[in-house]
Formats: C-alpha cells, sequence, structure tokens
C-alpha cells in the first residue's frame, strides 16, 4: 500500500483533473455579429457554460486580419461578463500550430473561443496539426469550444469554405474543406439568414444527403451537447437556426453541370427560434412543455373569476339592475367571496 504522503501526492495530482469518463464540453456555433453592447445574451452563455467567475478562456484569433485589438476586445468583454482569466492562443502558420508552446496553452482553459475571419484560414493552420488535436482534446475532456462566424463553420466535420449566396441551389455554388469534426455528420454555415446562404446549404445537402445542414442566423447561437448519449441542440440569441435534413432528398446533383440549379425534392425543413430544442441523433424536434409566466397566469386567473361573475349576473335576469351595481359594490370592497 502507498504511504500517506505518496497517497496525499497522488489526491493533489488528480484534484480538478476531468473524470477519464467525463462528458464532453458544450459547443457554441455562433452565426457571427454577436451583441458586444446590449445584452449580450450569446456571449455571456459562454461564458456561464465555460465555469462563470472560475473561467479561463482561450481566444483563438486565427482566422482573423485584425491585429492585437481583436484579442483585447474579447478578453474585456469576457472579464466583463465575469470569466477569471483570459489569454491568448493565435498559431498563424502549421509550424506555430504543432509547437508544443503553443498548444499548452490549451491544457488547462475551461473554454475556447473561435473568432471569425477566413474560415479556409483557420481549416488551413489548424487542421491536422497539434494544435487542432489540442482542441479537440479539450473538447473530450469537458471544456466548453465556442466559435463566430469563421469559427462556426470550423465545428462541423464538413465545412464551407467559401462560396456564393442565393436562394436557389445551384451546381459549384460553394467549396468544401475539413472541419474539425467537433459536430460530427453535419456542415454549419454562418450569418445564414443575413447572407441569403440558403442555397449553398441547400447544395451542400442535394450533394451529400447524409450531412445535416444547419444555418446559424446572426447573434444567434446553436448550443451542442450531449446528454444521455444524444446529440441535443438549443438555440439562444436573437434570430433562428435552419436545419436542412436531406436524409428522403430527390435531387439531380450528380448529373446537373457547371452552376445550373440543382433539383432537391423531399428536403425537411427546420426553422428553430430561439428557445427550441432539436435532436441532433434523432433529427427531430423535441416538443417543450409551454412555460406560463406567474404574474400572465394570475391575471388569467382573475380575468376568470371576473368573466364567471358576469355570467352569474348576466343570468339573474330578473334581477334589477340597481341590485346589480349593489352586488358589484359589496365584491368590490370584500363582500362577496365567491
Amino acid at each position: 500500500m502507498p504511504n500517506g504522503s505518496a497517497g496525499q501526492e497522488a489526491d493533489e495530482h488528480t484534484e480538478g483533473a476531468p473524470s477519464e469518463h467525463s462528458a464532453p464540453g458544450a459547443l457554441l456555433a455562433i452565426g457571427g455579429a454577436e451583441d458586444k453592447l446590449g445584452k449580450r445574451t450569446v456571449l455571456r452563455s459562454f461564458v456561464e457554460l465555460a465555469g462563470g467567475d472560475t473561467a479561463r478562456i482561450a481566444v483563438v484569433p486565427t482566422a482573423s486580419s485584425l491585429g492585437p485589438e481583436i484579442v483585447e476586445v474579447y478578453d474585456a468583454l469576457f472579464r466583463k461578463l465575469g470569466a477569471k482569466d483570459v489569454v491568448a492562443a493565435r498559431p498563424e502558420s502549421r509550424e506555430e500550430a504543432n509547437d508544443p508552446a503553443t498548444v499548452e496553452i490549451l491544457s488547462d482553459v475551461t473554454g475556447i473561443f473561435m473568432t471569425g475571419g477566413n474560415q479556409l484560414k483557420l481549416s488551413a493552420v489548424v487542421n491536422g496539426t497539434a494544435f487542432g488535436e489540442a482542441i479537440r482534446d479539450a473538447h473530450r475532456r469537458g471544456v466548453t469550444v465556442a466559435g463566430t462566424s469563421a469559427g462556426a463553420s470550423i465545428q462541423s466535420s464538413h465545412m464551407v469554405a467559401f462560396g456564393s449566396g442565393g436562394a436557389t441551389p445551384k451546381q459549384r455554388m460553394t467549396q468544401m474543406a475539413a472541419g474539425l469534426g467537433l459536430v460530427d455528420g453535419c456542415v454549419i454555415d454562418q450569418h445564414f439568414d443575413q447572407r441569403n446562404r440558403y442555397g449553398r446549404l441547400l447544395m451542400v445537402v442535394a450533394q451529400s444527403p447524409s450531412l445535416l445542414g444547419i444555418g446559424v442566423d446572426e447573434d444567434t447561437a446553436a448550443i451542442v451537447t450531449e446528454e444521455s448519449g444524444q446529440r441535443m441542440l438549443r438555440v439562444a440569441g436573437r434570430g433562428a437556426v435552419t436545419v436542412f435534413d436531406g436524409q428522403h432528398v430527390v435531387s439531380n446533383a450528380h448529373a446537373a453541370r457547371h452552376t445550373a440549379p440543382l433539383l432537391a425534392s423531399g428536403v425537411v425543413l427546420h426553422i428553430l427560434p430561439s428557445g427550441s430544442v432539436f435532436n441532433l441523433t434523432e433529427k427531430a424536434l423535441v416538443v417543450q412543455e409551454p412555460v406560463v409566466d406567474a404574474a400572465e397566469a394570475e391575471e388569467l386567473a382573475v380575468a376568470g373569476r371576473d368573466l364567471r361573475r358576469l355570467a352569474r349576473d348576466i343570468a339573474a335576469g330578473d334581477v334589477s339592475p340597481s341590485e346589480l351595481r349593489r352586488r358589484r359594490a359589496r365584491r368590490n370592497h370584500g363582500g362577496d367571496s365567491a
């Protein structure tokens, strides 16, 4: 048996370490242009999921063309929302993304936030490197991973690299690249409604029906968690999340030439506003029980009592108007508890 000091040393080594069986961390795919000045609903949700006042957040601005100011903005925001510490992790090349010192930054964080910018650059620098694997490892051990715009797209297994907007799906409308695969079996697009990206996401689903297309509006987050072996998507923010399910699609994508419009029949469409819950594993909406505000419920109850009293008064047709007025006066003074 180990002596007391050795046992104590082992306890100290494992204290605070994630359990071997800990659940994966939450994922937040944010559609870009998240509110930074008002209620900050989306960013507040991220900080809370990352640990609140104990959160240590790594900002990854690799996709951005801005300098240190992009980190300074999110540093100030996350600290304002209660985070304990904010650090920067900015590999600018695959060599830097394989640098142990850069990878080490992610070893003790509770949240990772990838900024917007050029998603193809982000994928080219991070995917297949030690840094990219460190992000996946962090997610598996329970770290909350979020990304806005480009940082949202890279979370899926397949990533929209670039492409045009428009409502009609057309051949060659967009190009694909590999994502980090944090949310597998799907492709995530962002600035969805604001930049009319319905067509290009439909093109992806028509060409690859096994993929679930997820379009996220600006200032909106698709929050993905693991619950009892099921992947659940919850929506928070000002806009909506659009889901295209193409498992029963009929398409001519294999035969369409050049930039021809695509046939896409049988795609199941889900529009999910804030508060909606969608089961990604089952590809089905989770029906929510209606939540009634307590004050509103009391107001409805009072209105119901008044209506019942009015009905009784109307039924008492043989009572004079003056008697009805006296009855109402007594009720208003507490004289009638019926």
